[in-house]
């Protein structure tokens, strides 16, 4: 490295900003906690009051068909949270790959 890109680690050549990527990969990862968060709260607060009201009888069950469907009203909701979960994930993980590609692609070029 010469004197000048000890001082100036930003390369003029690119349409981006490198730190201001890892801030948004950091800031998507960190969202898709509190995303897991959120919804496995609410999924915990869904059985809580779906067992509540089997034990006190405000619910009707007439079947085990009955019962599932119940319970698979209390679940879906978190699977969309799972979805939004994954899909925050795999975006962060994505930038992270493609500054690597972009690294590595420029390493090339310049014959290290």
């Amino acid at each position: 490295m010469t004197e000048n890109d000890k001082r100036n680690p930003h390369f003029s050549g690119t349409y981006f900003d490198k730190d201001a990527v890892l801030r948004l990969g950091r800031f998507l990862k960190l969202s898709s906690w509190i995303v897991a968060g959120v919804y496995i709260y609410q999924l915990v607060l869904n059985l809580g009051v779906f067992i509540l009201q089997l034990i006190r009888g405000l619910v009707y069950i007439g079947g085990v068909t009955d019962l599932l469907l119940q319970l698979l009203w209390q679940v879906q909701p978190s699977l969309a949270g799972l979805i939004f979960f994954a899909v925050l994930q795999a975006v962060a993980h994505g930038l992270l790959i493609l500054l690597d590609i972009e690294d590595n692609t420029r390493r090339a070029a310049r014959g290290r």
